[in-house]
């Protein structure tokens, strides 16, 4: 198996804070400054030159002279240009140093959806680059040398230097007028820069879709939208600059045609020599040559202005706080407390008290070697609760404690060593399977990676490929279906073994292969006491799990051992606010509720149909085993009553009527006569029983959810370390897809 390839050197040089990047570059800075007082001084021998042709050389009559004087300047022109060229090489050079000092870094920030707007990062520093080895901040080192050149004016004559010196105020009006009209024309197109990339990105990830369904003239019609107004910001931002630009270069050639008349008149007075015309003329245009230099360049000086602002604010907020004591890895232990997520707000909209919550003090705990199912309905909370986890998102409030640490107490890369995280949707990173699983580590062992390849059963499937470990994923032609693209996300979560695994709809394109490999990667997680947090809509994935929450609306409805909460007891409910919160948050749409107002008994109302159908008929392509199930089920509802048993009440038949268990949910209420979710446990006992082995009798049942917990329960028998299998109406109110 191939190495990872290694890093140049400048990845050495890496640095965490931009303020130190800056000092880093200090020096080179500094020695182009003197470079520039070089070449600012042999700017002038163009007038010296002149004014000893005109004086010296036209009075007398000397060739020798000329030619003597020629050579000289030839020479000092060679330094000219020599020291410039360097100039240019040490801003070149230090503008790279810049950029492998950050970025790195600013990359990894990139990455951190914590962070809005992180995603600019990469693009300010490429404008921050271009800007110091760019003409604008050549012109900026040539602007302290106007005062040096408007005093050898004044020694020259003083009306050529004050003559000099209001043109140069005006120049100077003209630019302070340039920057003042085009800051907020250039965030606004910044703005807009931002926008399209974001829409060109989404549609790019989007585009089998978009091919499939013909929408592709659609979305091309919006990007152009989107387009032409970026372009019509740009244009905005640069009319100001453009206008002034021009004016200032016309002003400039007007302040030279003044500088020879007013030199005219004084040499017609006989105050000054003809020579001195012509070198008064040079010097005044090299005085505002810098400044008329800065004023073209305005454009790009206030997009690195920007960016540097937006630079310095980002390293500024994130700052790494240095670790004095290095914590060992966690085990496993897992203790939330009172965790609330507002809901993201668009940029440039103010936070309100009734923003909306993803998650409302959520608050549990759990042990080494613990696996927790998280169920509940679409949005209700269990993808927030997994990123959160993981690390990827920040909590607004409440904490999250491993082995009674906070997280922010190991250094980023570390803690990510121990946590194993498969988002609901899986991208591989471009290259290879090995270093896909590997997640990119320089010094990976072959052995870790087969490891977890093996305990994610993807090993064979791995070898069946033509290039095995080494086979390219990630890119536009990946080989691999989603399934064996989640699989391998799975590897990748479990490579290093990890005490903290958070697996966020690890099922949702498996086959029963790929479903029967999961459930034993969770067993042998549990076995090594490692802790497993599993989002799930499906049963199979919590076939392993030995606790369950239930998530509603955000907020924890059930908690507890799994065959406590899916027979519908009470404890689910006592577990689910065990643990108080440590931080509230303020009430929102979704905020708790006080213990004197929420429900003894959960309301009544209309039942799932999963729950209360009767099988009479046998469906279609059902196995003999489930037909008789089926029959024996019909069978005995019909003779209940012929046997002087009464039957259990339904919702339809007693609308108001509690259910025989009562239901407490921990933070969550609801009107007197709203019907609860179908994966809420009502009256398990009229639907549901168990045979002497303690497995779920599927009779009852929705048939597409009888057939895959038939499954479970036929593995069951075959895996004594596998828990009690779950109920399918816990989950969703349709057979799955």
């Amino acid at each position: 198996m191939a190495q990872n390839r290694t890093a140049g050197g400048a990845g050495k040089t890496a640095v965490s804070s931009y303020p130190a990047a800056l000092r880093k570059i200090r020096p080179a800075l500094g020695l182009a400054g003197l470079f520039s007082a070089a070449v600012g001084l042999l700017m002038l021998t163009g007038s010296i030159y002149m004014l000893q042709v005109y004086d010296r050389v036209l009075g007398s009559g000397s060739v020798p002279t000329l030619l003597g004087l020629f050579g000289l300047v030839v020479v000092l022109y060679g330094f000219l240009g020599l020291y410039d060229f360097l100039r240019a090489r040490v801003l070149g050079r230090a503008a790279m140093r810049l950029d492998q000092s950050l970025g790195e870094t600013v990359f990894a920030r990139t990455l951190d959806v914590r962070r809005q707007g992180a995603s600019s990062g990469l693009r300010d520093l490429e404008m921050v680059r271009g800007f110091l080895s760019g003409p604008a901040m050549t012109g900026i080192l040539d602007v302290p040398w106007v005062p040096f050149y408007l005093a050898i004016l004044f020694v020259v004559h003083p009306w050529l230097g004050w003559l000099t010196l209001a043109g140069a105020m005006v120049v100077a009006v003209l630019a302070g007028l340039a920057q003042l009209f085009t800051r907020a024309p250039i965030r606004a197109a910044s703005g807009h820069d931002a926008a399209e990339r974001e829409f060109t990105e989404g549609a790019r990830r989007g585009a089998e879709a978009l091919h499939a369904m013909g929408m592709v003239g659609a979305v091309a019609q919006v990007w152009q939208t989107h387009h032409r107004t970026t372009l019509g910001a740009h244009q905005h931002a640069a009319g100001p600059s453009e206008k002034i630009s021009a004016a200032s270069r016309a002003f400039r050639m007007l302040l030279q045609s003044a500088i020879l008349t007013m030199g005219a008149y004084l040499v017609l007075q006989q105050e000054i020599s003809a020579g001195m015309i012509v070198a008064s003329s040079i010097l005044s245009g090299r005085a505002l040559a810098p400044v008329d230099q800065v004023i073209g360049q305005w454009r790009t000086i206030g997009h690195a202005m920007a960016a540097h602002r937006r630079l310095s604010e980002e390293f500024a907020c994130a700052a790494p706080r240095a670790q004095s004591v290095a914590l060992p890895a966690p085990r496993g232990a897992i203790t939330v407390k009172g965790l609330t997520k507002f809901a993201p707000l668009p940029s440039g909209v103010r936070a309100s008290a009734d923003r909306a919550r993803m998650l409302t003090q959520v608050a549990f705990s759990l042990d080494p070697g613990d696996a927790l199912g998280v169920i509940g309905h679409s949005a209700s909370g269990k993808s927030s609760l997994a990123r959160i986890l993981a690390g990827v998102w920040a909590p607004d409030a409440g904490e999250i404690r491993f082995d009674g640490a906070t997280p922010d107490q190991w250094p980023r890369e570390e803690l990510g060593r121990a946590i194993g995280y498969l988002p609901q949707e899986v991208v591989m990173v471009p290259g290879s399977i090995a270093e896909n699983i590997a997640r990119f580590e320089p010094d990976r062992k072959s052995e870790a990676v087969m490891e977890a390849a093996k305990l994610a059963g993807v090993h064979e499937m791995i070898l069946a490929l033509a290039q095995g470990y080494e086979t390219m994923v990630g890119g536009a032609a990946t080989p691999l279906s989603g399934g064996q693209i989640q699989r391998l996300g799975l590897a990748r979560a479990l490579y290093g073994n990890p005490n903290i695994v958070v697996l966020d709809e690890p099922n949702s394109n498996l086959d029963a292969a790929g479903d029967e490999a999961l459930a034993q990667a969770i067993r042998a997680l549990r076995a090594r006491k490692a802790t497993v947090i599993v989002m799930a809509h499906r049963p199979s994935a919590i076939a392993a799990v030995n606790k369950v929450m239930v998530l509603k609306s955000g907020t924890v409805a059930q908690f507890g051992p799994k065959e406590e909460v899916l027979s519908g007891g009470k404890a689910g409910a006592r577990n689910a606010s065990a643990a108080p919160a440590s931080r509230a948050a303020p009430l929102g749409k979704t905020g708790p509720v006080s213990p004197q107002t929420r429900p003894n008994a959960a309301p009544s109302g209309p039942a799932h149909p999963a729950l209360t159908a009767r099988a009479a008929k046998p469906a279609v392509g059902k196995s003999a085993q489930m037909q008789a199930a089926s029959a024996a089920s019909a069978q005995g509802a019909a003779q209940g009553p012929a046997q002087g048993k009464a039957p259990a009440p339904t919702p339809q038949s007693a609308p108001h009527e509690p259910p025989s268990r009562p239901f407490a949910p921990a933070g969550v209420s609801a009107p007197a006569g709203t019907a609860m979710p179908s994966f809420v446990p009502k009256s398990p006992a009229a639907t549901l029983s168990r045979s002497a082995t303690g497995r779920i009798d599927t009779g009852g049942i929705d048939t597409g959810w009888a057939e895959e917990m038939a499954s479970i329960n036929a593995r069951a028998r075959t895996s004594p370390a596998q828990e009690t299998p779950c109920k399918p109406q816990m989950f969703r109110s349709s057979r799955p897809n």
